[in-house]
């Protein structure tokens, strides 16, 4: 790779099309592995959180694959179209809608109702997921953030203390996997250092759920949702714009 040295407020779309140059002329091959964090930030003369940024969008919209404990390589298959990597985003984003729309309905009862029945050993086992987060989060390992991330939603439901909603969160676990591997896809591009924020949104829950807050807890998890609401929303639009522009590059 031969980076160019950057110094602008949005070095994160600075980094991510000069990565994505490389991609499309060749110069980084299908499949090849990216340098570490640490050596594409000091390349390109940012911040680590830049990097972060700009990889989460490549990822987001096809150009990366990053693997649990690997390493960040090229995708073997790029996409084809300027605009495609968004518009497959935006049609992830709809069917991510569908299951919102079931999360706003079940996680807010379930969190009121867990800061009323909670158990030391349920806060235990949420201090011990958010942990994680913050590792994953340390270490740049997506994928063990998106894992931390489900296992504290179910968490919730298991201290609820209600044996149907725990089956309920089990019963659509595969789904809320995707959906949420997908909307921290596309949180971290369209939000700068929203990382950090997001965990301080579970933490927040926590607390709430400690202080058998039941009101808070169910308002806090209501904002969190809210604001993967938006974030989708937001890549709809976007995603529908560009589709826009590409046809009428075309016609």
């Amino acid at each position: 790779m031969r980076p160019t040295k950057i110094e602008t407020q949005k070095g994160h779309e600075i980094v991510s099309r000069d990565i994505r140059r490389q991609l499309e002329s060749g110069e980084l091959a299908p499949g090849q592995r990216l340098p570490s964090l640490e050596k594409l930030a000091e390349a390109y003369g940012v911040g680590r959180s830049t990097i972060r940024e700009a990889i989460s969008a490549l990822k987001a919209m096809g150009w990366l694959d990053v693997r649990h404990g690997g390493g960040t390589y090229a995708a073997k298959t790029l996409p084809q179209a300027s605009a495609a990597g968004l518009l497959d985003l935006s049609h992830g984003a709809e069917a991510v809608m569908e299951i919102l729309e079931v999360r706003k309905i079940l996680e807010r009862g379930t969190a009121e109702l867990a800061a009323l029945k909670r158990e030391e050993v349920d806060l235990a086992r949420l201090r011990a997921i958010l942990a994680r987060m913050a590792t994953a989060l340390e270490d740049d390992d997506a994928s063990g953030g998106e894992r931390a991330d489900l296992e504290f939603h179910q968490a919730i439901a298991s201290a609820s203390g209600n044996p149907v909603l725990n089956q309920l969160m089990d019963s659509i676990s595969q789904r809320l996997s995707e959906t949420i591997g997908r909307t921290r896809e596309l949180w971290f591009y369209q939000e700068e250092a929203e990382a950090s924020r997001l965990l301080d949104e579970h933490r927040g829950i926590y607390e709430a759920i400690a202080a058998r807050d039941a009101a808070g807890a169910s308002e806090r998890i209501g904002l969190h949702l809210a604001k993967v609401e938006k974030v989708l929303q937001e890549a709809l639009g976007r995603s529908a714009q560009d589709g826009t522009a590409a046809n009428q590059k075309e016609e």
